[in-house]
């Protein structure tokens, strides 16, 4: 029932509290301290966790960080993050799983569409803007967690990314 109220309207300080809870984790990840947002709307974090996670991402991709561990964490943390979603929103199916998917990109400017057979397209990305492909890479870690925590499993594989000069983004989404 929330799950489908949310796809209606989303109040702006609970998109913010949750955009916030993304930049800690992404921050722990790179094991940097997010930057101060009081006061910045939605839209002024969104671009600030667009360049903040790009200049984290450029910096572990220049100065030779073990990009695995990295991954390893921005997977682990954004995991836990869709786990508290699922519990929250009272996921219990592979649909809802996917149209929670949908909404928590469609905040944060991600055009995601996903069938039953898992296969998704994802046609404008905010953040397609800020990232080079490098930089979308190491930061998909943060996607692929997400999906599997609120699907209580599976995989998000990219095949193709706009940040690789697609005309889209394209994948496969296992376990929905």
């Amino acid at each position: 029932m929330l799950l489908t109220i949310m796809q209606l309207y989303v109040p702006e300080f609970i998109k913010q509290k949750k955009l916030d809870e993304l930049f800690r984790l992404t921050a722990a990840a790179f094991r940097s301290q997010p930057p101060e947002l009081g006061g910045f709307s939605f839209s002024e974090r969104l671009a600030e966790y667009a360049l903040f996670t790009r200049e984290q991402a450029e910096r572990c991709l220049q100065d030779g960080y073990s990009l695995a561990e990295v991954k390893c964490r921005l997977y682990q943390n954004a995991f836990a993050f869709g786990q508290d979603l699922r519990r929250s929103l009272r996921i219990t199916t592979r649909e809802e799983a996917a149209m929670a998917l949908k909404l928590m990109y469609r905040l944060i400017g991600i055009d995601f569409r996903c069938d039953r057979q898992g296969k998704f397209i994802i046609r404008q990305c905010f953040f397609s803007r800020y990232y080079s492909a490098a930089v979308c890479r190491l930061i998909s870690a943060l996607d692929e967690g997400l999906a599997a925590g609120l699907a209580g499993g599976g995989r998000l594989c990219f095949e193709q990314r706009l940040t690789d000069g697609g005309s889209c983004c394209q994948g496969n989404w296992s376990g929905v």
